[in-house]
């Protein structure tokens, strides 16, 4: 039993021949043709029918004619065209301009749309998805296989994965691509605009499960604080992925990044506890900074002598009036710390 395997195509560049040359080659064949009909109806007067020869040739001429017209197509810059002879492949057109190439340049994938609709002719079940892609490559047909070379925008749609810890977030991001093989893109998959699609839907799931929301481990990457990185690595993970379909990625980036809602609120709560331990730790260290600086003030400066229990005493009461929220409201003791 042999096992099958897959081609990869490579595009050749090729170049036809210029449209304007053969719009007046048409021109002149389609004047020909009615010289050699009226040419040979006139021998009815002389002859009393039609000459044979010129007639065979003017009505032979009809079918050239319009065989020939087939043949002309234009492409705007950025634009590129494949052509296929009964199947096989021969290059890819990329300059500008208005051109003529062979009229029996087949148009592809035309008849993908009823080959994936059925026998009657009504999608059913998971063959929607089928006739939605037929459908689209049938318009490529419909155009001649021109495939677009400039640069398209995908935003995707926001997506609901678990990230490193297991956490539900939601996640988005736009891609733009352009193609870069046309080979390739037409014949290693069915359909490269779907094949984008749903590869950038993989990868995006992929690299989010890669990396933690926030909260990571010392230098560790995660996906709220280092943007940049996380959209590099979905970027190379794109061009990988882009490559059998002859694809490159121009820039990825991450439009959307939050928690699920039903864990939002609880994340939430849990980010403004560490915002309040935070607070709480800059006020405490600053204000034992203070309390040590007005003790070595008072001891350098000689105002007063301060046994440990006065000094405990003192420590106490700046540090309340410092950490306090509110207004602190001092006591004045007329007394002595010892009656």
């Amino acid at each position: 039993m042999k096992s099958s395997t897959t081609t990869v195509n490579r595009e050749q560049f090729t170049q036809v021949q210029s449209g304007w040359f053969f719009l007046v080659f048409v021109f002149l064949l389609f004047v020909g043709d009615i010289y050699l009909l009226i040419h040979a109806f006139a021998g009815i007067e002389r002859f009393g029918q039609p000459l044979l020869f010129p007639l065979a040739l003017g009505v032979l001429g009809i079918p050239a004619w319009i065989i020939c017209l087939t043949g002309f197509f234009t492409l705007q810059p950025n634009e590129a065209r494949v052509l296929l002879l009964f199947g096989d492949y021969k290059g890819t057109v990329r300059e500008s301009g208005f051109h003529w190439g062979n009229p029996f340049y087949s148009n592809g994938k035309a008849g993908a749309v009823a080959a994936a609709a059925g026998a009657d002719g009504h999608p059913k079940g998971a063959n929607l998805q089928a006739v939605i892609a037929a459908a689209r490559a049938g318009r490529r047909g419909l155009s001649r296989n021109k495939i677009s070379l400039r640069a398209r925008t995908l935003n995707g749609g926001q997506l609901k994965v678990n990230d490193k810890r297991g956490n539900p977030i939601e996640i988005a991001a736009v891609v733009i691509w352009r193609v870069q093989d046309t080979a390739q893109a037409m014949f290693d998959v069915d359909d490269y605009e779907n094949y984008v699609e749903t590869q950038s839907e993989s990868a995006l799931r992929h690299i989010a499960s890669l990396y933690a929301y926030d909260q990571g481990e010392e230098d560790e990457i995660t996906l709220r604080s280092h943007v940049d990185e996380v959209s590099l690595a979905l970027r190379g993970e794109l061009h990988e992925r882009f490559a059998k379909a002859g694809v490159q990625v121009e820039e990825a980036r991450l439009t959307h990044l939050a928690y699920a809602p039903e864990i939002a609120q609880a994340m939430l709560r849990r980010q403004q506890a560490e915002a309040v331990i935070a607070a709480r730790q800059k006020i405490v260290h600053g204000a034992v900074s203070m309390v040590d600086m007005a003790l070595k003030e008072l001891a350098e400066k000689k105002v007063v002598a301060l046994d440990d229990e006065r000094r405990a005493a003192m420590v106490s009461n700046l540090m309340v009036v410092l950490c306090s929220e509110s207004e602190v409201h001092p006591i004045v003791n007329t007394g002595t710390l010892y009656t």
